[in-house]
């Protein structure tokens, strides 16, 4: 991690949703960096498919912060589909933030944005063709 012999990484956080992880590394912008959001090597539109909804969720903690131009945001993450990846980052962002200035805590918190989604899949059950779907009962 050369980031942080540099000093650029202001804050590190981990992210869970579902089966999918994020960790998040926010960094500090140099003289003439633009403000981005890169998820695993790629920009955010292209990996999120230019999905709108994605992208407004991951925006949500930065845009109620008034945040939206003043960090660069790397993210890894694995496991899972798109929706529970963005779930991740979007937690993992939140904790970031508040690692950054405490005063942002009551923002994300009422916004419900520091809490960790606790759904997940359903485990398939013996007998059964999903976790709760039976086959059809036949009176006779």
């Amino acid at each position: 991690m050369s980031d942080i012999a540099d000093n650029k990484l202001l804050a590190l956080a981990i992210g869970r949703r579902k089966k999918a992880v994020a960790i998040v590394q926010v960094h500090r912008l140099e003289n003439n960096q633009k403000s981005e959001i890169l998820i695993n090597n790629t920009i955010a539109d292209v990996f999120l498919q230019f999905n709108s909804a994605y992208l407004s969720t991951l925006q949500t903690s930065l845009e109620l912060l008034n945040l939206t131009n003043n960090y660069k945001i790397i993210v890894k993450t694995s496991g899972g589909g798109l929706s529970g990846q963005t779930g991740a980052i979007t937690l993992g962002l939140a904790r970031a933030l508040c690692k950054i200035d405490p005063n942002y805590r009551s923002v994300l918190k009422v916004a419900g944005l520091l809490t960790r989604d606790p759904r997940s899949v359903e485990r398939k059950k013996y007998g059964l063709k999903k976790a709760r779907k039976a086959s059809q009962y036949s009176k006779r």
